[in-house]
């Protein structure tokens, strides 16, 4: 190829869009270099389909030029799935919901706007927070957040500068804006039953976790049959062994109370093995930039430590957002107070709960404001402690209650 051809092919295989350029009996003639992203096949593979042939330089110059006839170049293919899809139940405010999937064929910039169908399609998780952020995974582009619950679910590929309306009749259609057009779409009826095997306790409806997650900094296993409620009320929550592994509990709030006071009244944690962590926390999926909206009380072992918790506001990075103090072998009321630009934590021993506090901490900034999060409870691994779990560790919570 001489040097004026460098140019136009250098421009062809730039683009992100599939190019390719046919002879009149349909065989493969040139591809340009995204081919194999959106084909799984070789330029090799593809050429002639099966029919090696030479590519005269002229050849590959009507690719970016379209000057001969059986020239093609189109965008990849979107397509939106659901891997979680919440019950169906006119619901409202008062319930929520994980809902995710995956995307193929996004670019750059491009973001999920999710709706929810209660007489009207309704924008989620929240009107100030409409958009759910692509993520790398193995399986494609996945998209994970937290919905209020309805008839129906939709998800909508848009592109960066799409603006969603609130509430909608009807689904946008493909195309529109001139700056931010729709780019495909998918609607789906909710599933007969929750995804998620439900608990009741204190008069509340937790969500049990069975997937994986990566809470701690390294993936764990979780299984639903790590929890249950016993004859007097009491919820338990245990690490146990499954095969050569382990599985961990969480439990999380169907419902996003809000600001008000959280208060749970645990067993003696102290005896809990080095290695496990036990944690209650707010968990907001609207707020990813935001540290997810996490407000945490952690029990655990630090080495050549004598605190065994820590009060945490977000980012936890930061050394005046993280407490730690030391909570006695009893029954101890952990609570968390959370108003607008204030969170204040306490934790009381159960048998004198007027008594001065065994631990407290009172926090002005960073605080994360009322969204869509959920209150949650979970005993993991802290794989990164390398001290191995003896016979796994239980964790019972006698209480939970919410005052707003």
């Amino acid at each position: 190829m001489n040097r004026a051809d460098d140019e136009p092919r250098a421009h062809i295989d730039s683009t992100p869009s599939l190019a390719w350029c046919a002879s009149p009996d349909g065989s493969g003639l040139s591809f340009n270099r995204s081919w194999p992203d959106y084909t799984s096949l070789t330029a090799e593979e593809a050429l002639g389909w099966g029919r090696k042939v030479a590519v005269p330089a002229a050849v590959i110059l009507c690719v970016g030029m379209c000057l001969l006839a059986g020239c093609h170049s189109r965008t990849p293919a979107r397509a939106i799935e659901f891997s979680r899809i919440p019950e169906a139940n006119p619901g409202g405010r008062e319930t929520q919901d994980i809902i995710e999937g995956f995307v193929t064929g996004a670019q750059p910039g491009q973001r999920i706007v999710l709706y929810a169908k209660s007489g009207r399609w309704y924008v989620q998780p929240l009107v100030t927070h409409p958009f759910t952020k692509l993520t790398a995974q193995a399986a494609g582009m996945k998209w994970t957040n937290a919905t209020h619950l309805g008839t129906e679910y939709a998800a909508i590929l848009v592109d960066q500068g799409y603006h969603p309306r609130p509430v909608v009749d009807e689904l946008p259609k493909l195309g529109g804006q001139a700056e931010g057009a729709v780019v495909a779409i998918a609607s789906i009826k909710g599933a007969a039953s929750p995804p998620s095997k439900i608990v009741e306790f204190s008069g509340y409806s937790w969500r049990l976790r069975d997937a994986p997650s990566s809470r701690g900094g390294v993936s764990n296993n979780y299984s639903s049959n790590n929890v249950w409620v016993d004859k007097h009320g009491a919820m338990h929550m245990k690490i146990a062994r499954a095969g050569d592994d382990w599985t961990c509990a969480e439990v999380s709030l169907t419902t996003s109370l809000g600001y008000g006071t959280y208060k749970v009244t645990v067993r003696d944690t102290s005896g809990l093995p080095e290695a496990a962590v036990f944690s209650m926390f707010t968990w907001d999926y609207a707020r990813p930039e935001e540290s997810n909206g996490e407000m945490d009380m952690e029990f655990r072992h630090w080495p050549d430590r004598k605190e065994n918790m820590e009060y945490v506001v977000p980012p936890y990075y930061v050394d005046r957002n993280a407490i730690r103090g030391f909570i006695p072998p009893r029954t101890v009321v952990h609570s968390l107070r959370w108003e607008p630009g204030r969170a204040a934590f306490q934790s009381v021993l159960a048998s004198n709960p007027s008594d001065k506090p065994v631990a407290e901490a009172v926090f002005t900034s960073s605080v994360p404001i009322h969204g869509i999060e959920s209150f949650r409870m979970c005993l993991y691994i802290d794989h990164y402690h390398q001290m191995p779990l003896p016979e796994g560790s239980e964790v019972v919570i006698e209480k939970f209650e919410y005052l707003p």
